[in-house]
Parts: structure tokens; C-alpha cells; sequence
């Protein structure tokens, strides 16, 4: 049996595009993935994701990434919980990413969110990634 790690390509993909020095990078859509990406965009990480078609009329997620001072925003993306190994926590045991300068995104049963709404909703989840 295969076990491909979509969430953790999708993450490679933004890290390389930006340590690339690429103005935009694409991905095929899903729900997961369009969650992580507006949370990028909300945090401000990436300026914008728009969902669109490709060439085959399969749906991508359009991400342009966002430069401060020529140097990509994402200083650095990890994978938290991967198919070999789960990470669940309740909300009183989210991480803090470099002292609140950085954030997690959690799968919770209210969709994807980050560790400040997890908090604020007393929601726990699934630890998706940290972003820095």
C-alpha cells in the first residue's frame, strides 16, 4: 500500500517556490489544502491563493507568495503530524511557535484553524504544521 503525504508535497511546494525566489506556485485543490493555504494568507504569509482550473479543467490552487525585502515571508514551514505518526492535542497543549512570532495549523471539528482561534474556541485537533 502506498501513503503519500499530501499535505506535507503541498508545504514542500511553497518552501521551494520561495527559497526558488517564484513569484506564484500551483497545486491541486482540495479542501484541505484551500484550508492551509487561507490561513497563509490570513496570517499573513502568502498574499494571495485563488482557486482556478488548469489546462485538463482539474481545479489547482493559484498561490502567490509574498516577499519582505526580497526575502521569501515563510522563513521556515515543518510537518507536524505525518501518516506514520499522528499529533493530536486539546487546546490547552498547542505549541507556540517561536514565542507567538510563528503559528500552527490545526485540523479541527470546526474545519482548519490556527493555534490563536484554536485557543480562543477551546478547540483541539489535528497539529497540521508550524509556519515561522
Amino acid at each position: 500500500m502506498s501513503v503519500h503525504d499530501t499535505i506535507g508535497d503541498f508545504i514542500t511546494v511553497i518552501r521551494n517556490a520561495g527559497l526558488a525566489g517564484k513569484a506564484s506556485c500551483t497545486y491541486p485543490h482540495s479542501k484541505l489544502r484551500a484550508g492551509v493555504a487561507d490561513i497563509l494568507k490570513k496570517r499573513g504569509f502568502v498574499s494571495s491563493c485563488e482557486e482556478s482550473d488548469n489546462d485538463k479543467g482539474f481545479k489547482v490552487l493559484q498561490i502567490q507568495l509574498k516577499y519582505v525585502s526580497g526575502k521569501h515571508a515563510i522563513k521556515g514551514i515543518s510537518r507536524i503530524s505525518k501518516p506514520g505518526r499522528r499529533s493530536y492535542c486539546g487546546y490547552r497543549e498547542i505549541p507556540s511557535v517561536l514565542g507567538g512570532l510563528g503559528i500552527s495549523i490545526i485540523s479541527s471539528p470546526k474545519g482548519i484553524i490556527d493555534d490563536r482561534t484554536a485557543r480562543q474556541e477551546k478547540l483541539g485537533g489535528e497539529l497540521l504544521c508550524s509556519v515561522w
